[in-house]
């Protein structure tokens, strides 16, 4: 499976690469089923997409948003992920209410997964699924330690306990759900990520690499999480 990295040369860039891609992914979807299906990353990079998203005119009836992943917060709290998407962008769009899928975390970790995945059994791929890193090179609430879920019988969801950043319980999608996308794009800077970075391009076995689609995935990262001139 290849990794395609993309070592933007400052913010304006990362972001312009961002949009283009995500519009490109939408184009592509559109073209081919009439529908474009998103799956959102939580965290202040993708957040810088969101906003920018916000200012352009889509086709937002035609845009169906699900998320790789929620803390398990009540509805509205400023730390769930659904709360920085729907500040940044999709309360600033006319999409309708309807084509937003939120996660029921406020279940908690059990109820919330099994409540989404009966949701997703009725959905179909991916057509881009946005990622973040972190850096310990956890993405979506995949950590360390922990079940990512890359058996070829894993669950679409899966309830996270005991996670290693606050709260501890949280609801992700699974690898193998997240890898059946069309298009997988991760986001990341900052030199904080550069360790994650090294350990993924290394060969390392993080649970950004169990991200594994047939096409292949792309990393959008600045110069300083890439570490080398680029």
């Amino acid at each position: 499976m290849a990794t395609r990295w993309h070592v933007a040369e400052d913010e304006t860039d990362w972001l312009a690469q961002a949009l283009a891609y995500t519009l490109a992914a939408e184009a592509e979807a559109l073209a081919e089923h009439g529908q474009f299906r998103v799956c959102l990353a939580g965290g202040g990079t993708p957040g810088r997409l969101y906003r920018e998203l916000a200012a352009t005119a889509r086709d937002w009836p035609r845009w169906q948003v699900w998320y790789g992943d929620e803390r398990c917060l009540p509805p509205g709290h400023p730390e769930r992920n659904s709360a920085l998407a729907e500040q940044a962008w999709l309360r600033r769009v006319p999409i309708p209410a309807a084509n937003v899928h939120s996660i029921p975390a406020e279940l908690g970790a059990r109820a919330g997964a099994e409540v989404y995945a009966r949701q997703l059994a009725g959905a179909a791929r991916f057509d881009l699924v946005l990622l973040g890193l972190g850096e310990d090179g956890h993405t979506a609430s995949l950590f360390p330690g922990h079940d990512w879920g890359t058996a070829a019988d894993a669950p679409d969801t899966l309830a996270v306990f005991d996670a290693p950043k606050p709260p501890p319980e949280r609801v992700s999608l699974s690898a193998r759900r997240l890898s059946e996308a069309r298009r997988v794009l991760f986001l990341a800077g900052g030199a904080g990520k550069r360790a994650a970075v090294a350990a993924w391009r290394g060969g390392a076995a993080i649970p950004a690499a169990a991200i594994r689609p047939a096409a292949g995935v792309d990393v959008l990262i600045d110069q300083s999480a890439y570490g080398e001139r680029a």
